[in-house]
């Protein structure tokens, strides 16, 4: 399995990175919801794309609500599941999220173990 972190910190990336490889999947990070999209489309060419992108709602550049309706516009990624993991606890943010195509949220800051069983639930694979 592939994940990408999208986060504009560098250390959330670094914790997310950890959790990913304990569960043996392959990591790939973006600062921004840009850098992402133009990650995705090289790696759409390469038929490289992630099983999971997880995404940060708040960030400089392009945030996470503009890529994510980008994304599900796309018929090149609008299939890869997307997972929030914001520091955002507004009702409205967490439904738009859901309504745009969002499979699941995670609200900052959580442990090792609450981040692997969403990566887990988001890839159907439970726990």
């Amino acid at each position: 399995m592939k994940i990408l972190s999208v986060d504009d910190s560098a250390a959330t990336r670094l914790f997310i990175k950890q959790a990913v490889l304990v569960l043996g999947c392959t990591f790939n990070e973006a600062e921004n919801g840009r850098a992402a999209f133009e990650l995705l489309e090289t790696q759409a060419q390469n038929n490289e794309l992630p099983d999971l992108i997880l995404l940060d709602l708040h960030m400089p550049v392009m945030g996470g609500m503009e890529l994510l309706s980008r994304l599900k516009e796309d018929d090149r990624f609008k299939h890869i599941s997307i997972t929030m993991v914001t520091t955002e606890l507004e009702r409205e943010s967490i439904v738009s999220a859901i309504d745009l195509g969002a499979v699941n949220y995670l609200v900052k800051p959580f442990a090792q173990e609450e981040l692997i069983a969403k990566i887990m639930e988001s890839l159907g694979m439970g726990l």
